[in-house]
């Protein structure tokens, strides 16, 4: 791999079934009256896929999978109460593969977790200080837990975080603008077609 490819690494968080189909049991935001939102995302996150690979930026892919007996969930809060009670996230499930479309390609490096956080309890931190980025961009469901929790992890790393707000949702708008804000002070808020833009500005011969 050479320094131009690890300039910047792509972490895709939670583009599976459960959250992002119309059928899976955890709905964020994806209520009849925000369809237009749920579509908007998923296109947005195509594209920054697709960007990132057209300019070889590596791409990590997060996928929650827990037990079907759920002994690795601490349920020390609502949230990892609530899989449970909806069944969801168990592995060998529909549920846990990636979304169509969003699916990872080739090679690419697959991380399986349990809790919001990607790096903790996974590999993750060692796979991404393997490929030597200076910045990783993130994107995913949900804004509010997985994509928070992941950047102040990567931003308290050392890395520079972009996140790309359109290619992200959670439960509400509202919420999701809170948790933008939120990381704005650790991280750069943008954008999937300025963020595919710089890529091929940085990576152009």
């Amino acid at each position: 791999m050479d320094a131009r490819s690890a300039e910047s690494l792509l972490l895709a968080l939670h583009y599976q079934n459960e959250n992002c189909h119309l059928e899976g049991k955890i709905k964020v935001g994806f209520g009849e009256r925000e369809q237009a939102w749920r579509s908007a995302m998923l296109a947005a996150a195509r594209r920054l896929l697709d960007g990132a690979r057209t300019h070889g930026v590596p791409i990590i892919h997060i996928r929650l999978a827990v037990r079907p007996d759920y002994r690795d969930v601490m349920q020390n809060g609502a949230l990892f109460r609530q899989w449970v009670e909806l069944n969801a996230w168990q592995e060998g499930t529909w549920g846990v593969e990636f979304h169509e479309g969003l699916e990872p390609v080739g090679d690419e490096l697959v991380v399986t977790h349990v809790r919001n956080n990607a790096f903790f309890g996974s590999p993750l931190e060692t796979l991404v200080a393997m490929h030597r980025p200076r910045r990783l961009i993130c994107a995913g469901v949900s804004t509010a837990y997985a994509v928070e929790s992941t950047v102040r992890h990567a931003s308290d790393l050392g890395y520079e975080v972009v996140v790309a707000a359109d290619a992200c949702s959670t439960a509400t708008r509202e919420r999701h603008e809170s948790a933008l804000n939120a990381m704005a002070l650790i991280a750069t808020i943008s954008d999937v077609d300025a963020i595919v833009q710089s890529l091929a500005e940085a990576y152009s011969d």
